[in-house]
């Protein structure tokens, strides 16, 4: 077995601050309330002199600009639960080692992954796209794999001896022992664990005591028993404030955060989320829930944190939040959407899908609707409006004068297509099911259904095809008896006309061909 260590060693700060807020100096500051001290600062607080352990008002005093909070230690282990279930999808051996450090076993999936260094890639660069960048080293045991992944970032050994003496190069005060041991070693004139391997069993236990003994072993390969990860079967992440807060953008980073958290959950399971909630608890003990439905699964952090932030900032907020949390329960399977091998991308603009989800989450669930086809043979009846998963309802064509979207006489002229003629013949209706390509002409419709029939003025127009007869509607008052025919009016513009069952004349203009 190889086991992959990785060390998140900046946990903290992305635990308490945003990538944003990282970016300029801040620091995590841990200790009594009476003298706080910071116990991590990143790499901008450093340059600017800030160093673990300094107290938090000279480090304020060395940087005015320095951001600092309090550390977080619940955040700290949801994030890192997060990204054990992140990691799941590449081994089903992981388990939580120390507050700061995942173990993953990854000899099993060295072929599957084309071998460590292709592995290596694609988990460090994963980890990077949400903002990680963790030490990583690979032992054949995993306490050996933990230690080194503090010293050697990158390093890679799937041997015992070579392990051993890696191991033997390890200062005694990195070793991950105790701190009372540690001096304990110190004050013999022990500096590295090569030293402290050669000294009798019985002198280092009788020193250090048995519990730091058994660590010392179980660096060299003793037997270890990791409790394994398990990702849960529903997400349920809570975030509570220092403060109450009582407008709706300072929900937005712990919003971000549960978003984010959700996704590498998600990742886990292969999944996405259709149907999830939004709860912010308030102090008299009541609860605001936003519940949000998406029309499709979704699982990227990003398209998550924009729909989920439209429905927040539209939502009231009753009274000052003291926590949120995010609860997601319908998790089906998500397919991606196939692409053309050769399909251009796009600088700008959205999918469909994506677009119509940002349209709801701005405007509401029942601000945008799609067009469906209607069981009716009436060309103006033949689509109705449906909204998410249900159906709103549907009516004829407006009145003349409006415009009729290309998108809604597309849907009617299909519909009509689909549905067609109640005094078609058996031959004409088998032909209409074989498809398209081998309906007759007087079957097809027009691209552009007319929002009102208009009469066809001038002579009468050159028959192409027909006659279509449409007898539908008289149970609900819209009787319609029409004979539909394909035309070439004397401009010579193909057209959708129709005269009353059985005449002769007074045509009537319902659409264009192109």
């Amino acid at each position: 077995m190889l086991w992959a260590c990785f060390h998140f060693r900046d946990l903290p700060l992305h635990a308490v601050f945003d990538d944003d807020e990282r970016k300029s100096a801040c620091a995590v500051a841990d200790g009594p309330p009476q003298r706080p001290g910071i116990a991590l600062a990143n790499a901008p607080a450093q340059r600017a002199g800030i160093r673990t352990g300094h107290v938090l008002a000279v480090a304020r005093a060395v940087c005015p600009a320095l951001q600092a909070r309090q550390r977080d230690a619940a955040a700290e282990q949801r994030l890192l639960l997060s990204l054990a279930a992140w990691a799941y999808q590449f081994s089903s051996h992981v388990s939580l080692s120390g507050p700061d450090a995942l173990l993953i076993e990854i000899g099993a999936s060295l072929r599957l992954f084309g071998g460590w260094p292709a592995l290596e890639r694609r988990l460090r660069g994963e980890l990077a796209v949400i903002g990680h960048a963790p030490a990583l080293a690979v032992a054949p045991v995993p306490a050996a794999a933990h230690v080194l992944a503090g010293l050697h970032d990158g390093l890679f050994i799937d041997q015992r001896e070579p392990m051993l003496t890696a191991l033997g190069c390890v200062p005694v005060g990195r070793s991950g022992l105790g701190e009372k041991a540690i001096t304990l070693l110190h004050h013999v004139g022990m500096r590295t664990l090569r030293e402290v391997f050669a000294l009798p069993r019985a002198e280092l236990a009788r020193r250090i005591g048995p519990a730091e003994l058994d660590a010392l072993d179980r660096m060299r390969g003793a037997q270890q028993i990791l409790p394994p990860y398990r990702p849960p079967d529903r997400f349920a992440h809570r975030i509570e404030f220092e403060g109450d807060i009582d407008a709706w953008p300072p929900l937005l980073f712990p919003l971000r955060r549960l978003c984010g958290e959700l996704a590498l959950f998600l990742a886990a399971r292969d999944g996405g989320v259709q149907r999830c909630e939004i709860v912010l608890e308030h102090e008299d003990k009541t609860t605001t829930r936003i519940p949000v439905e998406l029309l499709a699964p979704q699982r990227d952090a990003k398209t998550l944190y924009e729909l989920l932030r439209s429905r927040l900032e539209r939502a009231e907020l009753v009274a000052p939040a003291g926590a949120m949390a995010l609860l997601a329960k319908d998790l089906p399977a998500l397919c991606p959407r196939h692409r053309d091998l050769f399909e251009p991308q796009r600088e700008q603009g959205l999918e469909w899908p994506a677009l119509a989800e940002r349209l709801r989450a701005h405007l509401g669930d029942g601000a945008v609707r799609r067009l469906a086809i209607a069981e009716d043979h009436r060309p103006e009846y033949a689509w109705r409006l449906e909204g998410g998963t249900r159906q709103v309802g549907h009516s004829p064509l407006p009145p003349a004068g409006e415009a009729a979207p290309q998108a809604r006489v597309r849907v009617a002229h299909e519909a009509a297509a689909a549905f067609g003629s109640a005094t078609l013949t058996p031959t004409l209706s088998r032909q209409r099911e074989r498809g398209k390509s081998s309906a007759p002409e007087f079957l097809q419709r027009p691209l552009w259904l007319l929002p009102h029939a208009i009469p066809l003025r001038g002579d009468p127009p050159r028959i192409l095809a027909g006659p279509e007869r449409i007898e539908s509607g008289w149970w609900d008052g819209g009787d319609a008896r029409r004979d539909y025919y394909v035309v070439q009016t004397r401009d010579g513009q193909r057209a959708w006309a129709y005269v009353p069952a059985g005449a002769s004349g007074g045509w009537m203009l319902h659409g264009w061909f192109a």
